[in-house]
């Protein structure tokens, strides 16, 4: 696989003033993203789809290829849609050549999809300043492991199968791939624009059963408005645990939870603290008790050490910080479950709170706590995150909505955002992750907190029924805050 190092760009004092001139709200933001609050006419979107730890495994759809697909278009003058991608392209499944794919990836499942996407980016790319950037992503993952085909690895390394049990699997085939339909963005009436993907995990069923099914549609008004992307997720008996996102990737470098190249929305990476999130969410459906909807989740990886990541599976490790809307989840940090929280918390005004310390700490804020796996100097008591679900070790800090964190703008009570409240939030996602505690070895430099994701949507996590999520999401964008923001940062390939 390709492997990514950082490095730093200088810009003229005259080019930098130009790039925090760029895509401004008012002079006191910079947009982040390529196409800022999803308000230009020609759409740049995408699809992916994955197995439990983030891979492709195998094409078992019949006649889907592998799973990477986008719809992207230009307007002419006279209201004409030019598409960039054609249904041949976004059918392309192993064995089948296209430009710039490698010998190894022609057969391998997972090489070949990684390289379909970096295909698909090129033909979306946006020139722009202060970089190109390729489409928002629509995010699909599959929660079954089946243990017993030694697939993922743990922690990053191989590991041998292991007896069933721990995690969902109706046996052999469990970890498929899901069908793919689209529908490639139309005008109709001269007026609105609109376009689809959806489809199932859930090969073979009938419609009168269970089915599991998953559908993003985006409209818009032409020369008018703003993107709206409305989602639907369901699960099924078969695949209890379901995801859905809608994310802002970065355009070259690891995305969260990748360690390969990937194409996004970002075009400038936004660093702790001085960056803000806008968007508007409407929660139609919640998905039941097990729905873990992020209002917002952000993505990273750095190492134990603080340095960059640069695609050791081993070594690396995926960071995250998710805000959890459902009224129904609880708060698995407590007094009694120190394990569950992080050793502190930090107020705003950079004080830390020790979790044992039961009079002041906010366990209430925090749904769960774990640890990298590949931590060597962990502080007892501790969870360990799983293992398995992502390429290289994780660290998730898991938020729920709390007094203590309005000073940021975020939820401050239970329900807020939730079904029946659709609100246009801002959040200061910059202020709040500077001050989350994330694991780093003793005595070593504080990493760069640099997020290569920002999405939203739910992960039903192993229902015990089937249940049904459904939201609109409008509005996205990544606002930077400082003028200090380094615009130049951002992670570069080398072979």
């Amino acid at each position: 696989m390709e492997r990514h190092q950082l490095h730093v760009l200088i810009f003229s004092a005259s080019v930098l003033a130009a790039l925090l001139a760029y895509g401004a709200r008012g002079s006191q933001y910079t947009s982040a993203v390529g196409d800022p609050g999803m308000r230009r006419d020609g759409l740049r979107v995408a699809f992916e789809a994955w197995n439990f730890c983030n891979e492709v495994g195998k094409e078992e759809a019949p006649g889907m290829g592998s799973p990477r697909a986008a719809d992207c278009f230009d307007v002419s003058s006279n209201s004409t849609l030019s598409h960039k991608v054609t249904e041949e392209v976004n059918r392309l499944g192993v064995g089948k050549p296209f430009p710039g794919l490698s010998r190894e990836a022609l057969k391998d499942p997972d090489k070949y999809a990684v390289e379909k996407e970096l295909y698909l980016g090129s033909l979306c790319e946006v020139q722009d300043t202060p970089r190109p950037w390729h489409f928002w992503m629509v995010m699909l993952k599959n929660g079954n492991y089946d243990t017993t085909s030694g697939l993922c690895p743990m922690n990053g390394k191989k590991v041998p199968p292991f007896e069933p049990g721990r995690f969902p699997c109706f046996g052999e085939g469990c970890m498929n791939q899901p069908t793919l339909y689209h529908q490639p963005t139309e005008l109709a009436n001269g007026r609105k624009l609109r376009g689809w993907f959806n489809g199932t995990y859930d090969l073979g069923a009938s419609e009168s059963g269970s089915m599991s099914y998953y559908e993003v549609v985006w409209e818009k008004k032409l020369g008018g408005g703003g993107w709206v992307f409305s989602h639907k997720l369901r699960t099924s008996k078969k695949y209890p645990w379901l995801m859905l996102y809608l994310r802002a990737d970065a355009t070259k470098g690891f995305s969260g939870g990748y360690h390969y190249d990937t194409r996004g929305m970002l075009k400038i990476l936004p660093e702790s603290p001085n960056f803000k999130v806008r968007v508007t969410l409407d929660v139609k459906k919640g998905g039941g008790p097990k729905s873990q909807f992020y209002l917002i989740d952000i993505g990273s990886c750095w190492k134990n050490d603080g340095s960059p990541c640069d695609g050791d599976v081993v070594t690396d490790v995926t960071r995250y910080s998710e805000m959890i809307i459902n009224p129904e989840t609880p708060a698995w940090c407590s007094p009694k479950g120190l394990q569950n929280c992080p050793p502190y918390h930090i107020t705003p005004d950079d004080r830390k709170i020790y979790r044992n310390d039961t009079k002041n700490f906010p366990y209430g804020a925090y749904h769960y706590y774990c640890v990298p796996g590949n931590a060597k100097h962990l502080e007892e008591p501790y969870s360990i995150c799983d293992p398995y679900s992502n390429p290289q070790a994780q660290e998730l800090v898991q938020l729920l909505p709390h007094p203590i964190w309005a000073e940021y703008g975020y939820p401050t009570k239970q329900g807020d955002g939730w079904v029946g409240d659709s609100r246009t939030w801002e959040l200061d996602v910059g202020g709040l992750s500077s001050r989350l505690y994330f694991y780093q070895d003793p005595g070593t430099k504080p990493a760069r907190r640099i997020w290569t994701s920002i999405d939203m949507g739910t992960e039903i996590f192993v229902s015990n029924q089937d249940e049904v999520a459904e939201w609109t999401l409008s509005d996205f964008d990544v606002l930077l805050t400082s003028e200090d923001s380094d615009l130049s940062y951002e992670p570069r390939m080398f072979l």
